[in-house]
């Protein structure tokens, strides 16, 4: 039984046999003018031999002809993405759609198979935030083949074919360093994802810009970059604090942040007298911890709605490339609230 339905035929399963496009499988199996006679007997044939069934699911959403979006993000039990999901479903709620959305879990594999689903669905549109371990935008690209509007936030790709929601976080970074730098700190680490990202590059550019502005000696080893993972992050950040000695720290994202933070306590140190910390993280669970966490907090649920109207520009006909920037807001709290030397 499992072994059936882990080898259910798809539409891209019969697209990579016959070195055509998605959108020309679907189209031969609709019997389309726009694809030859010749090409549709090829795909209809390998169809059959293949056994593929259209989704009934599908089918029946079809027949009710709804207006459904999905969305794709990397960890949904974040507070993070949950309030960016909510400013989608807000917005398209407004605007006649529903929203359907999957948790990729940070892997690029359930990443592609929920793009699949959601092209088997006859979406009417994407929003995605890339899993950390995406490299290859190949399923993005075939989607832009196929004509499906799509549209990313937080962490993007192929930014001259799709449109975008991103925050300032090059600036956000540079503010919250400098703010450490002005509070006494001098060897302050960045702990960040995975050096691909873009939003890494951008809040890693912002801490560097900050050092530099000071004349703050670069130090690679107080720069940390990989995988977005709590226990790894822990462990490698107690290995940071005996080996280097940071007095501070800026974290990359809210998992991040509160690794770091228990790192610190547990390495026998005390915030922010020992090592100040900021991070990237939601306003609400920043301040119920002990000291409050300083922290860079972005207007998630504007977001959301941001590349939610994107979304439905290009669903209405719009072809633009809009690039859109949701501003960060720095809230200096305890972890942070040393006094000037």
């Amino acid at each position: 039984m499992n072994n059936r339905k882990q080898h259910r035929t798809s539409l891209k399963d019969l697209a990579k046999e016959l070195n055509v496009s998605i959108a020309t499988v679907s189209r031969a199996l609709r019997s389309s003018s726009e694809i030859g006679h010749e090409m549709q007997e090829k795909v209809k044939a390998l169809a059959k031999l293949r056994n593929y069934r259209p989704n009934p699911f599908a089918q029946s959403l079809r027949k009710e002809a709804p207006k459904i979006i999905g969305v794709v993000l990397p960890n949904l039990v974040t507070h993070y993405y949950a309030a960016v999901l909510d400013g989608i479903e807000d917005e398209a709620k407004r605007s006649g759609y529903s929203v359907i959305s999957a948790n990729s879990h940070e892997s690029f594999d359930i990443e592609t198979q929920a793009i699949d689903n959601f092209i088997n669905l006859h979406v009417e549109g994407i929003i995605a935030c890339l899993s950390q371990s995406t490299t290859d935008y190949s399923h993005f690209e075939e989607i832009a083949e196929m004509g499906i509007p799509l549209v990313f936030f937080g962490r993007t790709c192929l930014k001259e074919r799709f449109s975008c929601v991103t925050a300032n976080g090059d600036q956000a970074a540079q503010m919250a360093t400098q703010h450490l730098i002005d509070t006494g700190s001098r060897r302050i680490a960045f702990i960040g994802g995975p050096n691909h990202l873009d939003m890494v590059q951008r809040r890693k550019h912002g801490y560097l810009e900050a050092l530099r502005e000071n004349q703050i000696p670069i130090e690679r080893e107080l720069v940390k970059c990989g995988s977005i993972d709590y226990d790894a992050v822990l462990s490698n950040t107690v290995t940071l604090l005996k080996e280097q000695k940071p007095d501070a720290i800026v974290a990359f994202n809210d998992i991040i942040t509160f690794a770091a933070f228990n790192a610190i306590r547990e390495a026998g140190l005390r915030i922010p007298d020992d090592v100040a910390l900021i991070g990237f993280t939601d306003d609400v669970h920043a301040a119920y911890v002990t000291p409050q966490m300083s922290a860079i907090v972005d207007q998630a649920h504007q977001m959301g709605a941001t590349a939610c109207q994107l979304l439905l520009k290009n669903i209405a006909g719009d072809t633009g490339v809009y690039h859109k920037i949701v501003p960060q807001q720095l809230v200096i709290r305890g972890t942070s609230a040393k006094k000037p030397q």
